[in-house]
């Protein structure tokens, strides 16, 4: 069994930063693609950023230019760093684990951009 736990979320100010966090169990780390969603209230959950094992990157075209995601496989940790941050990139922040054809989440955490 796969479990992820994310960390970083809080409340930030239109055009500050945050760095989050999933640090993953339970699994050969190297091998899962890992991933970062959001949901917004009242909207779908969508892809942010990807990262394969190889350090190979996808990002969400509206985020890319903001967004970094960058995983340690010695530590078993996947990060976003979020930067320029708007009010419209408030959501709960998932991580996403994919081995095979299983997909494993964490809990998610809040991410509030407001002043």
């Amino acid at each position: 069994q796969v479990q992820l736990v994310e960390s970083g979320g809080g409340l930030v100010q239109p055009g500050g930063s945050l760095r989050l966090s999933c640090a993953v169990s339970g699994s050969d780390f190297s091998a899962l693609v890992m991933a970062w969603y959001r949901q917004a209230p009242g909207k779908q959950r969508e892809m942010v950023a990807l990262i394969a094992g190889s350090g190979y990157t996808v990002y969400s075209d509206s985020m890319k230019d903001r967004f970094t995601i960058s995983r340690d496989n010695a530590k078993n940790t996947v990060h976003l760093q979020m930067n320029s941050l708007r009010a419209e990139d408030t959501a709960v922040y998932y991580c996403r684990a994919r081995r095979g054809n299983f997909d494993y989440w964490g809990q998610g955490t809040q991410v509030t951009v407001s002043s």
